[in-house]
């Protein structure tokens, strides 16, 4: 593979780059929600700060693994018990996303309170929330090297997608951050999206061949995207039910006996 600029004047081209960026976006927003939900636990002036901090490391990550594209696909090669280094990493990396998400979805609904958390060392709580991030940006860019590889022959293509699939992170982290914030049913949506993804990677880093032969990614997405359709309808319906509450204010009792 060169880095042939071409490749975007064919129509393959241009199919494979749709179809990647399409992909690319998708892990991109993913890796940006469980970045904002990371951060979400540190004092308010140190939010922002962490999640450009994670957004900024998704993005090298992606990129250095794609200059290293020759170093990535020699991760194939088996090397504990038949698994391959590519393998092992999705492997503990699926792990840690069905943990970690299970563990938020547990606290959210035991309502934990974080203030003594946050009331001690912000510094601790930072390198903390900053470590976390590291390993998830690693397994969400390496997963999305993984599929770049599978998609597009051209490295042209592959840093492009990738290259704007960044922006779009970077563009939307604060709108994502504060609709998850005023939104707690899709907060939890998203934990269970995230705990899907980790199925995911689990599946294929335990048989790759058999995850890409199924396609178990695109019934995963699809399955994703018709929840998500069906949440922003009951968001819709939440909404219009509270409306003749707030725009029809009717009297109590005790003003209406006090008016005769």
């Amino acid at each position: 593979m060169n880095l042939d600029f071409s490749a975007f004047l064919t129509t393959e081209g241009l199919i494979a780059f749709a179809t990647l960026l399409a992909l690319e976006v998708v892990l991109g927003i993913d890796n940006v929600i469980f970045i904002t939900i990371l951060s979400d636990k540190l004092p308010e002036g140190q939010k922002k700060m962490a999640r450009q901090w994670g957004i900024g490391l998704a993005v090298v990550t992606r990129i250095l693994l794609l200059l290293s594209i020759s170093w990535v696909i020699g991760l194939t090669e088996p090397i504990v018990w038949g698994f391959s280094g590519q393998s092992i990493i999705l492997l503990l990396g699926g792990a840690f996303l069905i943990g970690k998400s299970t563990y938020e979805i547990s606290e959210k609904l035991e309502a934990h309170d974080h203030t003594e958390e946050r009331a001690e060392g912000a510094q601790v709580t930072l390198s903390g929330v900053i470590t976390q991030i590291i390993l998830v940006d690693l397994v969400f860019s390496l997963d999305s090297v993984i599929t770049a590889v599978g998609i597009a022959d051209s490295r042209a293509i592959m840093i492009v997608a990738i290259l704007v699939a960044a922006v779009i992170m970077l563009a939307s982290a604060s709108a994502i951050s504060e609709f998850i914030k005023k939104n707690p049913t899709m907060k939890i949506l998203a934990l269970a999206f995230l705990i899907m993804i980790g199925m995911l990677l689990v599946f294929e880093g335990w048989n790759p061949d058999l995850a890409h032969d199924l396609h178990i990614k695109n019934y995963a997405y699809f399955a994703m995207a018709f929840s998500l359709i069906v949440e922003v309808l009951n968001m819709q319906l939440r909404k219009s039910r509270k409306s003749p509450v707030e725009l029809h204010n009717q009297p109590t009792i005790a003003e209406v006996d006090g008016k005769h």
